[in-house]
């Protein structure tokens, strides 16, 4: 038995109902206590005796387990007790485009530049470099072309979409630039495709001393490209910082406002604090407890009479005579302002 499936499956997957394609019953499963027999150290596949079905019990990655060998597959075996039965199966990998290129040459390393140099007398069709890629997947999916990304409106060199050999398409004209920069794109045919990119620095120059100040001027051309890199990274950092902070204030002043406006408009009744030893005297200030005042009159003047120092408590604390002698000045004056009649004026 034969089963044929993509490589990268998830674990649970099924892949074949083996009750059904060999003709064996569930129940005949369980009882011979079907199992699988594999050589291998890993087992990829997994079987169900209760469903009688077959599924990925480990992911399978066509690149790890044969490498370049085309047809990718693995086999085992099923064995049933109880009468033995032998049932040999074949499991085919379907490579997936899951890899993308890899570029071999030419090297790039961040550390130096390399350029490529054609002397102003080339010939058209001079072979100025060849980009070599290669792809870890196998069939169609590592087919590699070349193309160059936007190139010139009028170019003066070209790619090899088979071979990636960067040739001149004409000849070289004091218009064109020195230094140069080709990005040539190496994409696979799988679908959907994947593909990597690549810099070739070309020096247009028929002298040593010319090809090096072309070579400087790469040079400087990266550090001001990775200078202004950090720089916007460093500003978008200082902006956002900025921004987050003036958020976090904003919203600070607001609970602050809120909570300020809750406190001056609460409906909590407002209990008055008098001190020690201090009673109301209905709403005109504070006195001792042992010194509130009462001053009663009638409507007839003549007929004024008045009660003078009685004590609010029976329990009359003594006070200091000069205490006593000012409250008692304070009382007078006050009771002079309130009479109107002489002659309860003149009895007090």
């Amino acid at each position: 038995m034969r089963y044929s499936i993509p490589e990268e499956m998830r674990k649970g997957s099924l892949i074949g109902n083996i009750a059904n394609d060999l003709g064996l019953d569930a129940r005949r499963l369980r009882s011979g206590r079907a199992r699988i027999v594999t050589g291998d150290s890993i087992q990829y596949a997994d079987l169900n005796s209760d469903k009688g079905i077959l599924v990925v019990s480990e992911r399978i990655d066509r690149e790890e387990l044969c490498g370049d060998t085309t047809p990718c597959s693995f086999t085992f075996e099923i064995i049933l007790e109880n009468p033995v039965e032998l049932h040999p199966l074949n499991i085919i990998i379907q490579d997936q485009n899951d890899n993308a290129p890899q570029i071999l040459y030419p090297v790039q390393t961040g550390s130096s530049v390399v350029a490529e140099i054609v002397p102003r007398s080339a010939d058209v069709g001079y072979l100025v470099s060849k980009v070599v890629a290669v792809d870890g997947d196998s069939g169609q999916n590592a087919w590699l072309s070349y193309k160059l990304h936007k190139p010139a409106d009028r170019p003066l060199f070209e790619v090899g979409a088979q071979n990636g050999e960067i040739r001149t398409v004409r000849q070289v004209t004091d218009k064109d630039a020195v230094k140069q920069k080709l990005t040539v794109v190496v994409e696979d045919n799988g679908q959907p495709s994947r593909s990597a990119t690549i810099n070739v620095n070309v020096a247009v120059a028929d002298s040593f001393p010319e090809v090096l100040s072309e070579l400087s001027d790469f040079t400087r051309d990266k550090d001001y490209n990775d200078n202004l890199t950090f720089f916007l990274v460093l500003a978008l950092g200082v902006v956002s910082f900025l921004f987050i902070s003036c958020v976090v204030v904003i919203i600070s002043v607001k609970i602050y406002r809120w909570r300020q406006s809750r406190l001056y408009h609460s409906n909590l009744p407002v209990i008055p604090y008098y001190p020690p030893q201090y009673g109301d005297t209905a709403g005109t200030g504070t006195l001792r407890h042992v010194y509130n005042y009462e001053v009663c009159m009638t409507a007839d003047s003549r007929k004024s009479d008045s009660t003078f120092v009685r004590p609010n408590s029976q329990n009359v604390l003594l006070m200091d005579p000069v205490s006593a002698e000012t409250m008692q000045r304070m009382q007078r004056k006050e009771m002079l302002m309130e009479c109107d009649s002489p002659e309860v004026c003149q009895i007090i």
